[in-house]
């Protein structure tokens, strides 16, 4: 977000990387000169912390926080009178082509592993950026929400998307594993494209 957006800024704008895994923080701040590191859960940041912040950014993640995770997070921007930009939320649709009898069982199962709970957690999963519109469209926000989908053909990166999507699935529905065999064989004549939707939310105070 910060390579993405800092093109788009006008200044120099002064970042601050917010991570609870270290590994990925250095990976994070290799790329983005400048910045400053903070080794912590986002969702924990107060109003005081983000205090003379201009905004809030993630990518890809309002699906994998809780209901009370993300009304903590809205809170805390709209006590610091920030603006916030999340993008990429999954929102649960998938469309193959060309498409497979098996699809639609394989979606469910994804969207029933993305809001499973997780040490105590009940994650939102496909339903994150809905519950984050509304939590900002209450404390007053205007909230614009924007298509921002995936179009993969074969290659590398839909294959690793595809390694992902399916082991979630069957990870939810063990049962599934031996239909999936099948609608793998299956497919591997057909070179499919698959366009996985997603969803950006902007919210300005």
């Amino acid at each position: 977000m910060a390579r993405w957006l800092g093109a788009r800024l006008s200044g120099s704008p002064r970042w601050i990387l917010t991570d609870h895994d270290p590994d990925l923080l250095a990976i994070a701040a290799a790329t983005v000169p400048g910045a400053v590191t903070d080794l912590r859960d986002f969702t924990t940041l107060s109003a005081d912390d983000l205090a003379g912040t201009d905004l809030v950014t993630g990518s890809a993640v309002l699906d994998l926080l809780t209901a009370e995770e993300i009304t903590g997070l809205v809170e805390s921007c709209a006590g610091a009178r920030c603006a916030a930009l999340f993008t990429l939320s999954v929102v649960g649709k998938v469309r193959f082509t060309p498409p497979d009898p098996l699809d639609d069982e394989l979606v469910a199962a994804f969207n029933a592993h993305q809001r499973r709970t997780v040490g105590g957690r009940r994650l939102l999963g496909p339903d994150g950026i809905a519950w984050a519109a509304e939590e900002f469209a209450r404390l007053g926000y205007t909230v614009t929400r924007a298509p921002s989908p995936w179009r993969l053909t074969p290659g590398e990166l839909f294959d690793q998307w595809l390694e992902g999507w399916l082991g979630a699935a069957c990870d939810w529905r063990p049962e599934l594993a031996e239909a999936v065999r099948d609608w793998r064989r299956r497919r591997s004549s057909q070179e499919p494209h698959v366009v996985v939707e997603h969803e950006d939310l902007l919210a300005i105070p």
